[in-house]
């Protein structure tokens, strides 16, 4: 059987004493919780923050993953493989960001109005099923983009155990697959909006046909990418090693047809490839 290497490497400078110390730190946090809600994405965070919580005070855990047009379907699928694969409580939740026109409008804060929305909904499930307290995935690392969601995360009060514990995402990944978690090299994920240059509005049309071109480069045998969605034209960011792949002639041409059928006029690859928030440099333009 072919040997399939990992989506992210794991990461030898990660000092692993360090890490089960903070490991332990943030255990213990969590054992100082009557009850927990989770915000739950499906990624190598979250789900890491999920299995914590599970281990340490069980039942009383609850991770919540919000479905709307932003969550791609390959998303969704990662997310109840984990929970199948870990047997931890979690319900789905239904998000309604696309009634607000300040979140259509992808303005640069729309991850604020993103995650309003989220925690107004976790606010009321915690109320309903008295949970105590309510948590998400941001880290050490996190907090050096520009991340305008986490604003509503300190208005709502919710809970960061993994920042608390001054946890960085390599230490994650360690973490994560020293505890067996599938997740633990999961390629980063983020909602199908932020594939939307700002100023340009998100819809549920624009966005699935974000979801189907990404599925095209993942059928192909992609890792890590983005499709960046600028009217007409795809740009494709594909991870460095992973782009003289993608400019084989006989693969470019299958990428190529396979963005039109989805409804793109011209499709390229970014030469600079894949990185996170890459939309974020044109807000230092302006």
């Amino acid at each position: 059987m072919e040997q399939i290497s990992p989506a992210i490497p794991l990461d030898k400078s990660v000092n692993e004493a360090a890490a089960l110390a903070k490991q332990r730190r943030l255990m213990d946090s969590l054992c100082s919780l009557d009850s927990l809600l989770i915000a739950f994405s499906g990624g190598a965070d979250s789900a890491y923050l999920t299995w914590a919580a599970h281990s340490t005070i069980g039942a009383r855990s609850l991770s919540v993953t919000a479905l709307s047009a932003s969550f791609s379907r390959h998303d969704r699928e990662q997310a109840e493989s984990f929970i199948r694969s870990t047997g931890v409580r979690h319900e789905f939740i239904e998000t309604r960001e696309f009634e607000n026109p300040l979140y259509v409008a992808n303005n640069a804060d729309r991850c604020y109005h993103c995650k309003d929305e989220l925690f107004d909904q976790m606010d009321e499930l915690a109320r309903a099923r008295n949970f105590r307290a309510i948590a998400y995935g941001i880290h050490a690392d996190d907090t050096h983009d520009f991340r305008p969601g986490h604003r509503a995360a300190r208005e709502h009060h919710v809970l960061a155990p993994l920042l608390d514990a001054q946890l960085e995402k390599a230490e994650i990944r360690f973490l994560s697959r020293a505890a067996g978690l599938s997740t633990w090299d999961r390629p980063a994920s983020a909602c199908l909006s932020s594939r939307v240059p700002y100023g340009i509005p998100v819809t549920p049309e624009r966005l699935a046909q974000i979801d189907r071109a990404e599925a095209v480069l993942r059928g192909l045998g992609f890792r890590q990418f983005r499709v960046r969605a600028h009217g007409e034209l795809a740009r494709i960011e594909l991870a460095p090693e992973e782009i003289p792949r993608g400019l084989e002639p006989a693969i470019a041409s299958r990428i190529s047809s396979g963005l039109k059928e989805v409804g793109f006029t011209f499709v390229t690859i970014d030469l600079e490839g894949y990185r996170q928030g890459s939309l974020n440099s044109l807000l230092k333009q302006t």
